[in-house]
């Protein structure tokens, strides 16, 4: 792991130090993780707003914050629109933890981004995360006109917690027929909620994300006797056939690399055209680090080309 890595890396372990001694609660870890942010160097966008949407109740009540890249040239029907979804073990984070990450995918792709602030656990368990999620898409789908966005380029994307909100979504539309969904980007995501391999893993020492961590947020999220092989929760254990096409990223030192590389393959095993980047000492968590890590800023931009050349009808596998 680089310096600036392992820097980071310390400062996540600080922040979760209550989950690991047995203390701490979803309050208190939110409130030293926000405490252990630096803040962000700016992103210029076209425009940015927030609002609520109708959420899973119907009410007005579902924070999303929109962002207009700056210097795009929408096609014919508007410009790719990227619906995506903080990670945080589903627990933790907001529309501000991830703001700049939002406005350089934004930029970088040249795509609308709606960012869900979705409800979090424990207060409001599985699947409540789900359903908003949906509730956004499918209100992102019913007001791409209002937004200057293309139906035909829907994207859902996120890291972690939001890859696995994404992938799940992305099951559902195809279950239902719609809205139609372009593409996938998954960073890191939480794809298998029995944790085996995670917790197995060699990298959970890292401090960025130890076994520990993991089961409390499986536990925060599913509860004590929640169903960890709902494919709502674990979309590995899911029917993958017929979904949009997938491009994931992977950490070396990643608890989760070996789970998201089954993905991968269990994808392409079904016939969904996916491909997987792991970038070598990078940890959980780096994605969202750009300010920090030229490795993150690197990803980011090869995220953005992946997402680009699919979104122009040219296929990132050829």
């Amino acid at each position: 792991m680089t310096s600036a890595g392992a820097e980071v890396a310390a400062r996540m372990s600080a922040a979760f130090a209550s989950i690991s001694d047995g203390t701490g609660n979803a309050a208190e870890v939110r409130a030293s993780l926000k405490a252990s942010r630096k803040p962000p160097k700016p992103v210029a966008v076209e425009w940015v707003e927030n609002r609520c949407i109708p959420g899973a109740d119907g009410s007005a009540t579902l924070p999303v914050r929109i962002y207009h890249p700056a210097d795009a040239e929408p096609g014919p029907a508007g410009l790719p629109v990227l619906v995506y979804f903080h990670g945080g073990g589903f627990v933790l984070c907001d529309l501000d933890s991830h703001d700049s990450c939002c406005r350089r995918l934004a930029n970088g792709v040249g795509a609308v981004v709606v960012s869900v602030d979705y409800r979090l656990a424990p207060e409001f368990p599985f699947p409540a995360a789900v359903d908003d999620a949906w509730a956004a898409v499918e209100w992102v789908a019913a007001h791409v006109g209002e937004l200057g966005a293309d139906p035909a380029r829907l994207v859902v994307a996120g890291d972690s917690a939001g890859g696995n909100l994404a992938a799940v979504v992305a099951m559902r539309a195809r279950d239902l027929g719609g809205p139609a969904i372009a593409f996938q980007a998954l960073i890191y995501p939480v794809v298998d909620q029995r944790r085996k391999s995670s917790v197995s893993s060699p990298y959970t020492a890292s401090g960025a994300l130890t076994a520990d961590h993991m089961r409390w947020f499986t536990l925060q999220y599913l509860g004590e006797d929640g169903d960890r092989t709902d494919v709502r929760a674990s979309p590995i254990l899911g029917e993958l056939a017929g979904l949009p096409p997938a491009h994931i990223v992977t950490g070396e030192y990643d608890p989760l690399r070996e789970e998201d590389e089954a993905y991968a393959e269990s994808l392409r095993a079904a016939g969904v055209e996916a491909t997987i980047t792991c970038y070598e000492r990078m940890f959980h968590g780096f994605f969202n680090l750009c300010d920090h890590l030229p490795i993150a800023r690197q990803a980011t931009e090869d995220v953005c080309g992946v997402l680009r050349n699919a979104l122009k009808g040219s296929s990132p596998w050829n």
